[in-house]
């Protein structure tokens, strides 16, 4: 009896809420002094690690977006929206897995000038990866690649043996590819 109960549960998505996975935070709010430091203090009082943190302006004047990216269960992602939003500036907060989103990240690489003219295998890297040359002086020369995080760890990977001066990374940006109704709350926010 007891393992024809655990086969019937595992076909429910309460093993889903278990299992961890890359959950991206949308989190609009007013802009003011403060909310950053006590949105990272949710996190750090659940020791889950912010992989990536983006804030902008959003759609709609005076609103700004956070885009946080975090790998951990379903259920500590909803407890800690939900932590989000009691914080007073918080308009809405949501959160989505990746494959409910598009989403894309930036990357700048610094490499010595003479490796573009002297190895071929640095040109054939740039072609394949689609990155663009920002910048060339007779010192090095700088690459702009956009894509996704595991296409940035893969030109990071093949020019790691060539040598990277330095290498800067942005963190994620996204939108949901379902119709949200973010911009009509925030348009009734703005008017209030």
């Amino acid at each position: 009896m007891i393992e024809n109960l655990k086969g019937f549960l595992k076909g429910f998505s309460i093993q889903n809420t278990m299992e961890k996975q890359w959950y991206t935070i949308s989190v609009y709010s007013e802009n003011h002094v403060g909310l950053l430091n006590r949105i990272s203090g949710i996190f750090l009082k659940r020791h889950i690690n912010i992989e990536s943190l983006n804030v902008s302006k959003s759609e709609i004047e005076g609103v700004s977006k956070f885009t946080i990216v975090v790998f951990t269960t379903e259920d500590w992602t909803r407890k800690i929206v939900g932590q989000i939003e009691k914080q007073i500036e918080v308009i809405k907060a949501y959160y989505h897995t990746d494959d409910e989103t598009i989403y894309q990240e930036s990357a700048l690489f610094k490499i010595a000038s003479h490796l573009l003219f002297d190895e071929r295998q640095i040109q054939n890297i740039i072609k394949e990866s689609n990155a663009q040359i920002v910048t060339v002086n007779r010192e090095f020369f700088a690459l702009a690649k956009t894509g996704r995080r595991h296409e940035i760890d893969e030109m990071y990977d093949a020019l790691e043996p060539y040598g990277i001066m330095q290498f800067v990374r942005s963190g994620r940006i996204t939108v949901t590819k379902a119709t949200m109704p973010i911009t009509e709350m925030l348009q009734e926010f703005q008017e209030n």
